[in-house]
This record gives structure tokens, sequence and C-alpha cells, in this order.
């Protein structure tokens, strides 16, 4: 792995990555329904996060029959082991499940409604287009737009730019990000958080211990010692917290005033 690169590409990122964990959304969330509000609308992030994943998988594994080896051996290794673990971790009980799915167990054991993802899922599943699904959900415009950044990001035909947004749009960010949500929040919800809380410190140990650096390799593999690659790299990640950051906003800016 080109180390230097990688330090140099998450230096420029510092700035970026500073404002978003100081966002004040972290704070904001001083009730229940404060939270199910939360999961509401960060649960479409989730989703296309799995979408995010897959493309990955798409451009750098064979997936097509008949299978023919396909790019490097590294990558596919790297990607298909992300891959295992985030559609296909365990429960609290040790039972397969997508991440996704426990974000849906946990909305529903904390009595969040999820008829909007659930209203974007079925379209999608009816044949609609991701654009086109979006267009009909009732959900807030900057989730809107966080979704459609991550699915210009898929469509681009730049493996690279994909491998930088899941990198450090997602899993290098997201420990960070996610310890700002876990602090107190069993204790002052008890019973009602179980799953959620699994959740989190699910992301937080496989993301930290297992999926950034293998995460960073791949950027790393993908880029190479091509110059114009690693812009891009750095590009997309920047509009990538960037439209975090104003995913942050928009949900902060629906919840009760008191809780701003």
């Amino acid at each position: 792995m080109n180390n230097l690169r990688i330090e140099a590409l998450q230096h420029a990122l510092r700035g970026h990555r500073k404002k978003l964990l100081k966002h004040n959304i972290y704070q904001s969330l001083e009730t229940l329904d404060d939270l199910k509000l939360f999961m509401q609308h960060h649960v479409f992030a989730v989703w296309d996060f799995m979408s995010l994943l897959k493309g990955l998988q798409r451009d750098l594994t064979s997936v097509e029959l008949p299978w023919m080896p396909k790019g490097s051996p590294v990558t596919r290794r790297l990607i298909n082991e992300i891959v295992l673990e985030e559609e296909t971790d365990v429960d609290q009980q040790g039972n397969p499940v997508s991440h996704f799915e426990l974000y849906i167990r946990a909305m529903d054991e904390c009595g969040a409604d999820r008829a909007q993802i659930n209203s974007l899922l079925e379209s999608i599943t009816g044949g609609m287009s991701v654009n086109g699904a979006l267009d009909h959900v009732l959900v807030d415009a900057s989730v809107k737009f966080f979704v459609r950044n991550t699915f210009s990001i898929i469509n681009s035909g730049k493996t690279h730019a994909l491998a930088a947004a899941f990198t450090f749009g997602r899993e290098d960010l997201i420990p960070d990000m996610f310890r700002n949500l876990i602090a107190d929040l069993n204790e002052r919800f008890p019973g009602k958080l179980d799953t959620f809380m699994y959740y989190l410190d699910r992301h937080v140990q496989l993301d930290e211990e297992v999926h950034t650096p293998l995460a960073l390799q791949m950027v790393s593999e993908l880029c190479g010692d091509d110059d114009e690659k690693w812009q891009e790299a750095l590009d997309v990640s920047i509009a990538c917290i960037e439209q975090r950051i104003a995913l942050w906003d928009g949900i902060r800016n629906i919840l009760p005033t008191e809780a701003i």
C-alpha cells in the first residue's frame, strides 16, 4: 500500500472531517422522538451504502456468467471480505443479517417510522428507477440529494472514485462519527435501543479494525501511481463528506426547535 499517498489524502480531508464530527446534530438528539426522526432519515444512507458496496463488487469481481477472472486478485479479496460482513454479518443471536436489515430491526424496536424507506424499496421493486422512486417518496430534500449523489458516483464508471467514496466518505469516517451517537444513548433510553446499540458497536468494531484498513488498501491498489486518479479520489471524498454535512443539516433542521 502507498502509505504516503494515503496519508496525504487523509491530511487533505482533515478539515472537512473535523467540520462533520463537530456537527451539532449529535447534541440535538435529546429525546427518543429526536432519535426516531434521525433514524427515519438516516436509514436511507444505510441503504444506499449497500449499493455503493455492491457497485464496487460489481466493478472489481466477476458477477456475470460464465465466470472469468477479473482484475486484481488482491482487490477481489478485499471487496469480497467487506461484502461478507456488510451483507451477511451476524445479529445478537449469531444469525446472518445485513447491516441494513439490522438497522430496520433497530427502528422497529424503538418505534421509528419506516414507511418512507419502505415506500422507496417498494417503488424500486416495482420497476421504478432510484431517481423516480426518490421523486415520489415523502422525505426531506437533503436525503434525496444524498442518495442521488451516491448513485451518481456509482454510475460514474470510475471505480477508483467509487472506492474513495466508500472509504473516505463512509468506512474511514463512520467509527468517529458513530462514537458521537453512542454516548449515553443506552443509559437514557433503556430497553429501547438494544439493537441500535449493537448496530453501532458492530460498525465501530468492524470499520475501525477490519474494513477501513482493507478499504485503504483497495484505494491504493486502484489509484496506483496515477496522479489524476488520486486527485479524483480526493475530490469525490470531499464531496461525500460535504454531502453528509448537508444531510445532517437537513435532519437537524426538521428536529423540534427545542432539540436544536
